[in-house]
């Protein structure tokens, strides 16, 4: 879905002006297409899979050129929307991890455990690392998720801040080259495939990294080709043959169509 939704939308958006892509009618399409998967995702429930379902579309919608000014009220809107959302739509559990993002020390054991252990690791790293399975906190399985979700923590612990900078280095580097592979995309077809694959990766990061680092609530977001998992990874190889393949057609032209089907 994660995939589809950047594909679906950037057909979409081939398919209209620019001036309808700013502020029209035409983005109730958009929005119905971001909207039912993430429903459906979230009444699983599965918060964090909608949350980087809808931020992978509103990338999406963005980049197409969506008036700044709609930008503006929408990102108002949800500031006034969500203090109320969480009281009252949330499942208990999913607004407890939230409290517990804001004060994971009134319950070191328990609810704030994960952060807590998290940030133990992180700081126990040190600038080098103590070591390739020399880390405590992971080989004494203080840690929890140590192979998925937290899966960062413990490459702090073994190799650092070096070690860390070093992965993100290397992440930026992906998302650059992705990023400009977009931008000498002719069709916009192609520029909005390449650029929307890309923000799903990069969310994928941002948002791992900062539920690890504790600037984040804790959401089951994997890092991208680090924590273990066959269908995370095979997603995120899928979605850089996808980039590739625009690279290879950059040249190529889609014909273009008033509307969502055409």
């Amino acid at each position: 879905m994660k995939l589809g939704i950047v594909l679906a939308l950037a057909r979409f958006y081939h398919g209209i002006s620019a001036e309808d892509a700013k502020f029209s009618w035409w983005l109730l399409i958009p929005a119905m297409m971001i909207g039912a998967p993430v429903l459906l995702v979230a009444h699983q429930p599965d918060l964090g899979t909608a949350i980087l379902i809808a931020a992978t579309g509103l990338a999406v919608v963005v980049l197409a050129g969506l008036s700044w000014r709609v930008i503006a009220a929408g990102v108002l809107s949800a500031a006034v929307a969500i203090p109320p959302m969480v009281m009252f739509v949330l499942h208990d559990y999913q607004r407890k991890r939230i409290f517990t993002f804001l004060s994971p020390e009134n319950d070191p054991s328990g609810s704030g455990y994960h952060i807590l252990q998290s940030k133990i690791a992180l700081g126990s790293g040190g600038l080098l690392g103590k070591g390739y399975g020399l880390g405590s906190q992971s080989q004494l399985n203080f840690l929890p998720e140590k192979q998925t979700d937290f899966i960062f923590a413990t490459l702090a612990e073994e190799f650092g801040f070096i070690g860390c900078a070093s992965v993100l280095f290397l992440y930026g580097a992906l998302i650059f080259m992705a990023l400009r592979t977009a931008s000498v995309a002719h069709s916009h077809f192609g520029r909005l495939a390449a650029a929307g694959t890309t923000a799903t990766f990069a969310l994928y990061v941002l948002i791992n990294g900062a539920m690890v680092m504790g600037l984040a609530p804790v959401v089951g977001v994997p890092m991208p080709l680090l924590s273990y998992g066959g269908t995370v990874m095979m997603t995120v190889m899928i979605g850089w043959g996808l980039v590739q393949s625009v690279r290879v057609h950059r040249y190529s032209e889609v014909t273009s169509g008033k509307g969502a089907f055409l």
